[in-house]
């Protein structure tokens, strides 16, 4: 059974009032739905509200939802929606946090370990204040591709959106994030 097909049979038993179809269908999506929820609010306080929004919203609206589109794409659709409306509420822009720390195994091994953690999680904090700076649509589109690696007719419908539409705010998207991380350093060399 692919995933869509499994995602249509839980769909269809959760709405005749199965609850565990509906939280297994809940349960099958939320990592994503967090991820993108994390990735345009900047930070985990405001993911997590905005993640538990939009898996409110998603329950809510389960009844109507009628299966044009893939109940991934509606959910991503949901869950952003979701999140920039939370941010608007809250009238907050995205700021970038630390991730969360890593595992902490042996000793030896997280010596080992420490330049290249401090350089992901340098990444990790330039990207996240790039991502800040763009405008909610911008950072939507560039999200919903290179994080939920969704092609262009999904995001679109996703959004909202005619194609051509999602193309330019990728690409615009993309530019002012290169165009960010060069000014402020984020594609130099660090030292070893």
């Amino acid at each position: 059974m692919t995933h869509d097909a499994g995602d249509a049979a839980l769909v269809a038993a959760a709405q005749g009032g199965d609850t565990a179809a509906l939280d297994a269908l809940l349960r099958r999506h939320y990592d994503r739905i967090h991820a993108i929820c994390r990735r345009l609010a900047g930070n985990a306080a405001d993911a997590d509200d905005a993640t538990q929004e939009a898996v409110m919203a998603i329950v809510r609206g389960l009844p109507r939802f009628d299966g044009r589109a893939a109940f991934s794409t509606w959910s991503y659709r949901v869950a952003t929606n979701a999140c920039l409306d939370e941010l608007r509420r809250r009238g907050r822009r995205p700021v970038p946090v630390e991730p969360d720390p890593p595992d902490r195994g042996d000793a030896r091994t997280a010596v080992d370990l420490a330049p290249a953690v401090a350089d992901a999680i340098a990444d990790r904090l330039e990207v996240d204040a790039a991502m800040a700076t763009l405008p909610p649509e911008f950072r939507a589109a560039v999200v919903l591709r290179d994080l939920c690696q969704l092609d262009y007719a999904e995001i679109a419908e996703t959004l909202g959106i005619p194609p051509g539409t999602v193309r330019s705010r990728i690409a615009r998207g993309r530019a002012a994030l290169a165009d960010h991380l060069a000014t402020t350093g984020g594609n130099q060399e660090r030292p070893s």
